[in-house]
């Protein structure tokens, strides 16, 4: 870069821009770092929009740092149901508990102490310590690291990672450091974009010199997979003769497998039996680099003497006790759609008692 390069003015431009036109986030409220913290995990590998709705959630559930030491692996995977990456989840859990017990339940304050902690990278260790304490230590994400090449005029290629953090350390405004770093990742989100990006908007633009398009690595693509599941639901009566609570099969996850482990979800039609199941969804679910394609089946009632036993690993569900279960995002869509969610009436069609799997009966 120029040493013509007015830092002050970088600065002052993007901070100024920032101010008045970052987005209003929830996070953004509070100088808390525990939610900061929970914020940054939640945000790795997923988009703001998506993190919304299950931020509140978690942190009404998870106010302090104690509270989420203290509960359970299942009430935490189940207040993050429907976001995704689950071993985040776990990882934060942990972290959570090493805070309580070798740290008084006060997350330590500066990047270096932070990247103790499981789940906690270079990245979210800068981001809380800049953001919840003021350290003035530069974050780079593939927003910071975009924005940086193009305002040096780097190709592909030549902004390597340690270029790329020299550089973000020397235009760091160690004033306002938390300030700044959610300002530059602001700018590559919003404004600095991957493809079309919208220089005229740019707070930064005179000191930029790329202005536009710079080439950039080509997208993986996506790879589709086609996978089919079972809605099995039932009344079952309850101790009032006249009332039921509608009840929904579901399957978790052996613990041993990488892929969300424990989770549960809707039964894969591949384990089951029927001649007459009748299709009722047909959805679309992402996760990482594969498209799922998924078909659910409402199986018909097939007569049947006597109730068996449960395959292992399955059990019924009150549909009203749905939202406090760890469930896989796909079965927390799925069941939403399907009006099997509480808050929903239970109405449409209702897999009876003796409704038979693999030609053996389902339990009471």
């Amino acid at each position: 870069m120029s040493c013509s390069f007015d830092l002050l003015a970088f600065r002052r431009r993007l901070l100024s821009w920032f101010d008045k036109d970052a987005r209003d986030l929830p996070w953004r409220r509070s100088r808390d770092p525990y939610a900061i913290w929970v914020s940054e995990i939640m945000l790795q590998q997923t988009r703001v929009a998506a993190v919304l709705e299950h931020y509140a959630r978690f942190m009404q559930r998870f106010t302090r740092l104690e509270s989420l030491a203290a509960a359970t692996e299942d009430d935490v995977l189940a207040h993050w149901s429907g976001l995704g990456y689950y071993r985040r989840a776990r990882l934060l859990h942990k972290a959570a508990r090493f805070v309580a017990t070798q740290f008084g339940g006060n997350l330590p304050s500066t990047a270096a102490e932070l990247r103790v902690l499981p789940g906690v990278g270079e990245y979210t260790a800068a981001a809380i310590a800049s953001i919840g304490f003021g350290e003035p230590v530069a974050c780079i994400d593939g927003n910071v690291e975009r924005v940086l090449s193009r305002v040096n005029g780097w190709g592909e290629g030549s902004g390597t990672a340690g270029r790329i953090r020299a550089e973000a350390a020397r235009l760091l405004d160690p004033k306002h450091p938390g300030d700044f770093n959610q300002a530059m990742m602001e700018l590559g989100a919003l404004v600095c974009l991957p493809r079309a990006p919208r220089c005229s908007e740019c707070p930064i633009r005179e000191q930029c010199r790329t202005q536009g398009e710079h080439i950039v690595a080509e997208r993986k693509k996506m790879r589709s997979r086609e996978l089919a599941y079972v809605l099995m639901r039932r009344m079952k009566p309850t101790g009032n003769s006249a009332h039921s609570k509608a009840e929904v099969l579901l399957v978790q996850r052996p613990n041993d497998v990488s892929l969300m482990p424990g989770l549960w979800e809707l039964p894969e039609l591949k384990h089951w039996h029927s001649t007459e199941g009748s299709q009722v969804l047909n959805l679309r679910h992402s996760i990482t680099d594969t498209n799922y394609y998924v078909t659910v089946y409402q199986l018909q009632p097939v007569e049947h003497k006597k109730p068996g036993r449960p395959k292992a690993g399955e059990k019924w569900f009150a549909v009203d006790e749905l939202h406090t279960l760890p469930l896989t995002g796909l079965a927390r869509k799925a069941l939403k759609r399907l009006r099997a969610w509480p808050g929903y009436d239970a109405h449409g069609p209702v897999v009876r008692l003796d409704e038979v799997r693999a030609g053996h009966p389902l339990p009471d």
